[in-house]
């Protein structure tokens, strides 16, 4: 799936947390310019850092487990709200949030993420979510690296909830 002749536009369309790792931790793109139809191998080349590429390539596997443990579909959520108490936690916006919300959920601010990552229990569960799933994936795969890892993210967000279960809700 993940090896050095991996193209980088088909890695960026694997997963937006590769894409954060990529330009993030490793730098790229910062130092030397790329194009998307240079290979992982190539990149690491230009930026001087190919001692980096077989450890870059585990993590970035390791990355996808993680993503696959911690999605959650609506239909899932919904079922899982039936059952029992989530927290659910809104990381988009409050001009977003005034046009469509999950019932019960909390806007997930700077002064909410300190308390939880320093007074909550590791294992409360959480749903994050926003628009399409892009920001609160980020949000939930950096609280699962705190050790939260009863997290879960909402895939397609708010979004797809809309269109899957509740109707009602404005899309946007």
């Amino acid at each position: 799936m993940i090896h050095p002749h991996t193209k980088i536009k088909e890695l960026l369309e694997i997963s937006p947390l590769i894409e954060s790792i990529l330009f993030h931790k490793y730098q790229l793109g910062f130092k030397t310019n790329f194009y998307l139809t240079d290979t992982l191998e190539e990149v690491f080349q230009k930026n001087q850092i190919s001692h980096l590429l077989e450890s870059a390539i585990q993590e970035l596997k390791e990355i996808l487990e993680i993503e696959k443990k911690i999605q959650i579909t609506p239909y899932e959520l919904k079922k899982l709200l039936e059952k029992e108490e989530v927290i659910l936690l809104d990381v988009r916006e409050e001009f977003e949030r005034a046009i469509a919300n999950i019932k019960n959920s909390l806007l997930l601010t700077k002064e909410l993420a300190e308390e939880i990552l320093s007074k909550w229990d590791k294992n409360t569960k959480m749903i994050f979510y926003c628009h399409t799933g892009v920001r609160s994936l980020h949000a939930a795969f950096y609280f699962y690296k705190q050790g939260f890892f009863n997290v879960k993210n909402l895939l397609g967000g708010i979004d797809l909830w809309a269109r899957e279960i509740d109707q009602s809700l404005a899309l946007y």
